[in-house]
This record gives structure tokens, sequence and C-alpha cells, in this order.
């Protein structure tokens, strides 16, 4: 085994085991090629010990084809490979390091039953990737060991696929050894045999195993047909107890033939769109949606669904809506009717909300890859790119010629449209995830140290604000004066000349959402779970809205009306005068994004992984 602290190839230092087995190791370690930043990968070792020179070079090719099959594909959920490199008696794949737990572990620390919802969420994600494997041209890939181990959960909620040391490409009437984990494994991978509905059924198992806690190892093999879900946990609906227990067929004919066409059955009963794939296509709500539209009084126009988390907030320009998603790519859709027109990948999540430069045809976002991407707004192809040494999630603001962002490396950039170059960086020395407020000749920007801070054209700080936490929340001005809610509970007003107070304003919680204006109010969301209008000049609460949830969505007034998302999974509106509700639209998960308005039209992204266009 690999002591801590050796080094491979002179660039990879062992920093800790992942897991051990019998064929190897699987170590973290860290690249020093990237010596100002941390960057963790995953260091897969194949132990060759063999003395026969004919199964030793038949062993190297198998972990070769691992290694060769893994580079060739491209999917959220699977696992990104950097490096492959044999030596005498191993063999070692880089790869992208999966910080999560496994769908084992998480069962094992489990006091009780999984949500439903919860595993129906998995479910999808799970299909989705094996789905996408299945598809493969010009042969389908079949996983061949799907199990609660080889499937992680992300540090950001996302399913994701590990261990492809026995995935086969599928080849019609080729038999092999019978390879799988027993309990798992369909039964005519017993016989050698395995194609797509075999992953089908190990898909079933581990479903069966997450919903009901009896793990197929300790059952009888091909037993499941007498151990009835529903019997077990009431609480799954007898649609998605079919479901599962069709994968679980012991004739392969009577399961899901693939599982992209099990990922369409789950999504009838748990009441989502279609998810976009390498061609994302519009998702419409149809008059048979699960959701009661008309009781609420709001038409629901279409929405498009990715393959990930939206947290990001859209922006509408020209009749385009612009958002990013954790699927790592950024989307432009047709306002009208939700088309895909073109989608720009990053090689992480985008929680950064998107801005336009009109004169340039550039759209301009952030990434958790620590890159500022401008990318063409007609053909969506990049135009440049600013590296920096932190996450990039704050949003980026244009103004004179310029962009201006804060990233996680405590920097605040200001950076010329027309050629990339940086032009200056404030130090703030940590994390600047607030959107920057360009008034005139002053930036105002927020750090996570709690301190707001003026800035003038040229970077030099000209005044400073200390809040009590940190300010995520975007700076917004009125009438010379600054507003912004900070983690200590608070609002606040600032004189923009100089920063101070004006006024402040208590909440029940951190407040994390940044404020609207209109109507001489302003309109700003806590955690507490009330959307808060004050007065503007005063800071005296005229009315407040609760809502069932958290709010860090970010409020937009239009036209009378105040509209916002809830970590609740509903889209609001509420007249700005007395704060009585208009409507409420539910979706089918938490809405951390703000909305955008466009042409009486409400477009807002959720973490459910669609991007709805609702009518204002």
């Amino acid at each position: 085994m690999l002591q801590v602290g050796s080094v491979l190839q002179g660039r990879y230092r062992i920093t800790g085991v992942i897991g051990v087995g019998g064929m190897g190791s699987v170590y973290q370690a860290r690249d020093l090629r990237f010596p100002n930043v941390v960057r963790y990968v995953a260091v897969k070792e194949m132990l060759n010990l063999t003395t026969d020179q004919g199964m030793r070079e038949m062993t190297l090719r198998t972990f070769e084809r691992e290694s060769d099959m893994l580079a060739s594909l491209s999917h959220p959920a699977i696992p990104g490979i950097y490096d492959y490199f044999p030596s005498k008696t191993r063999a070692y794949l880089v790869m992208e390091y999966i910080n999560g737990r496994d769908l084992d572990a998480i069962l094992s620390a489990s006091n009780e039953r999984l949500p439903v919802s919860l595993v129906q969420q998995w479910a999808v994600e799970l299909c989705d990737v094996l789905g996408y494997l299945h598809a493969q041209e010009p042969e389908p890939i079949i996983f061949r060991d799907v199990k609660p181990s080889n499937i992680m959960i992300d540090q950001h909620g996302r399913l994701r696929l590990v261990d492809f040391g026995i995935a086969k490409i599928f080849q019609q009437g080729q038999k092999g050894t019978m390879i799988g984990t027993e309990g798992y494994s369909a039964p005519e991978q017993y016989r050698g045999e395995a194609n797509p509905a075999s992953d089908v059924y190990g898909i079933g198992a581990t479903l069966h195993h997450l919903l009901t806690g009896r793990d197929p190892r300790l059952e009888p093999p091909f037993t499941f047909a007498d151990r009835p879900i529903r019997e077990v946990n009431p609480d799954v609906s007898p649609e998605f107890e079919a479901v599962v227990m069709k994968a679980l067929s012991f004739d392969p004919a009577d399961r899901y033939p693939n599982a992209g066409a099990m990922k369409e059955a789950l999504l009838k009963i748990v009441g989502l769109a279609p998810a976009a794939g390498a061609q994302p296509a519009a998702a419409h709500v149809d008059e048979s949606a699960v959701w009661d539209t008309a009781s609420s009084g709001v038409t629901a126009l279409w929405r498009f669904c990715c393959e990930d988390e939206v947290r990001s907030s859209p922006v509408v320009h020209r009749g385009v809506v612009y958002v990013g998603a954790y699927d790592n790519n950024l989307y432009a859709l047709n306002a009208a009717d939700g088309t895909f027109r073109w989608k720009y990948p990053t090689s992480e999540g985008i929680s950064s909300s998107p801005a336009v430069a009109d004169a340039e045809n550039l759209v301009l976002f952030g990434s958790l890859d620590q890159l500022l991407y401008a990318v063409d707004t007609r053909l969506g192809q990049l135009s440049w790119t600013v590296a920096t040494h932190g996450a990039v999630q704050s949003s980026p603001a244009i103004a004179h010629g310029h962009v201006f962002f804060g990233s996680d490396d405590g920097n605040l950039y200001a950076v010329r449209l027309a050629t990339g170059r940086v032009q200056w960086k404030w130090p703030g020395g940590v994390p600047i995830r607030s959107r920057p407020l360009v008034a005139g000749e002053m930036i105002v920007v927020g750090l996570e140290s709690g301190d707001v801070v003026g800035i003038d054209l040229s970077g030099q700080m000209i005044w400073r604000f200390k809040a009590k936490r940190a300010v995520v929340s975007s700076p917004a001005e009125r009438d010379g004066l600054v507003f912004f809610g900070s983690m200590d509970w608070h609002v606040y007003a600032l004189d923009l000349a100089r920063g101070w107070k004006v006024w402040s304003f208590r909440t029940n919680k951190p407040v994390v959402s940044s404020p609207a204006i209109g109507e001489d109010k302003l309109f700003i969301g806590s955690v507490d779970g009330s959307l808060y209008a004050l007065d503007l000049s005063s800071g005296k609460e005229k009315w407040h809205f609760e809502t069932a949830g958290q709010i860090t969505s970010s409020p937009v007034y239009s036209e009378g009306a105040v509209y916002f998302g809830g970590i609740d999974g509903k889209v609001y509106s509420v007249e700005a005068k007395s704060g009585r509700l208009r409507w409420s639209y539910e979706t089918g998960g938490p809405i951390p994004s703000s909305p955008a308005l466009y042409e009486g039209v409400v477009y807002i992204g959720s973490m459910d992984h669609c991007i709805y266009a609702l009518k204002a």
C-alpha cells in the first residue's frame, strides 16, 4: 500500500486512503501542479502481482480499457478522468475526487427510513446516467454492478456513479464470466450474460433496499416478488412500487429494456418533466400536469428541465433566457416558448447569475471551476475567460465597459469587456459572493467577513462599513442610499458617498436575499420565512408576508407586484402596497433562484432541475 506523503509521477502526493480491496486501493491525493490551490484527485491503484505473463498483460489491458472508456464519456454523474500510467507491478488511474458518501453508508447511518421523495429523485438521476451509458454508440455500455456502494451522493447532493471496473461494452450474444454482486445482480449474469436490462435489475434491487432497508445480499436470491415494498414501507405509492417491481422481473423481457425507458416510467409518477440530455428540448406543461395552476390563478407557459439543480437566477435579454445550472452548463432558451438555442459547458456547477453586455454581444457568468466566462450570445461560443483562485459565486455587474465580480479567492476583479484583460483587483482577503453594485463612480460590495466596502473606479477603497456577520446579499441603490442584508439578521441602509449607517432593521433570522425597490419601499426576504416591505427613508416595517420556509431568493418588483421564490418550493406574487397574496405556484423543489420579469412573464429556476415561465 502507498504511504501517505509519497508522490506519484512527481505530481500526485498521497494524502489519504479512500478504500482498500483485493486488487488494489483507492487514494486521495493532492495535485501538485496547482501549488496555490488545494486540488484533490482520486488515484485508483490496480495491483498486478501475477507471475504469469499472459495474465499480467490481460489484467493490464482490462485496466486500460476502463481508463479509455471513462475518458470517452461525458456526463455530470460520471467522474472525470485526468491521467493514466502503469508501472511494473501496478497501474494507476487518476480521476475526479468525489467528496461525499455512498448510498451504503447513508443507509447504515440512517436510523429512520429514507424519504420516499428523496429515493425517487435518486432513482431518476441513477436511471439518467445509466440511460446515458446504454445509449452509447455503436454499442451500449453495461455497468453490471449497480449497488448502493457504487453510487455516491456528493457534497452538493448530486448522484455520482463510481467504480467502472467491470463495466462492459455490450455485444449481442457474447457470454462472459459471472461478474457482479450477489443480491443485486440479475439472474442472467450468473450465466455470464449481461445486457441493458441487467442494469435495470440492479437499479430495482438498489431501490428496493433503499425503500425497505432489507439488504438483498442477506435474502434468498431472486425472491423480490415475495417481498412487496409497501408491506414494509406504506409511504411508497403503488405506482412507484410497480415501477421498481417491474425492474426486478426474473425474465429480462419483462423488465424495462434499458435505464432510459425506466426513467421515463419514473418521471410519469413523480411529476417531473423529462430532463434535458445532450440536445435539450423544451419541456412544456400540458393539460394533465400534476399541479393545479387554475386554482392559484397563474398560468405556466412552459418549463425546461436540466440535468441538475437550478440555483442561478435567469436573465432575459432580447427574447432569450440565460441561466446556469449545477449540471455545469449555461443555457440559452427562447423566452417565448422555452425552446433550446444553445448551451455552454463549464467544469463545475454554476450558481452565479449571468449578466449580458449588449454592445459586445456577450453573456458573462462565473462557475465553481474558478473561472469567469464570456460567451458570445449569438452562437454560444467562448470569447474569453478570467481565471481566479477560488470559486466564482459572485454574479457579475457590467458598467463603464468593464465587468466587476468577486471570487472566493478574496479579490474583487475589474475586467475589460473588449479584451478580457484584468484591469485591477482589490484584495478583500475573504470570499466575495455578493454581486457588486456600480452606482456612478462608486462600487459597493459585501464580503464574507461582514464588511461592506465602497471602492472607486480605480480600485481604491473609499469607505468600509462593518456588519456583525457575512454579507452575501447584493446591494441596491436609490437616492444616495445603498441597501443590503446581512447574516447578522439585519437589513441596512448606508450613505452611498461615506458609508455611514442611516438605519437598520432586524429580522428574526439571517438575511441572504438581495433587496428590490419599488413604491418607496424596500422588499427583502429573510431565512425566517418572511418577505419584508420596509420604508425606504426610515426602515420601518410596512408589512411582511409569511411563507412555509426560508426565503433566500431575491424579490423583483414590477407594476405594483413583488415576485420571489421560497424554499418551500413555491413562486409567490404579492401586492406591493398591502402584502396580500396575488398567486402562488408550486414547483417540485426548493427555490433559491430569483425571478426575472420580461414582457409580462416571470422566469425562475428551481432545485427540481427546471426553469419555469409563469404568466405574471
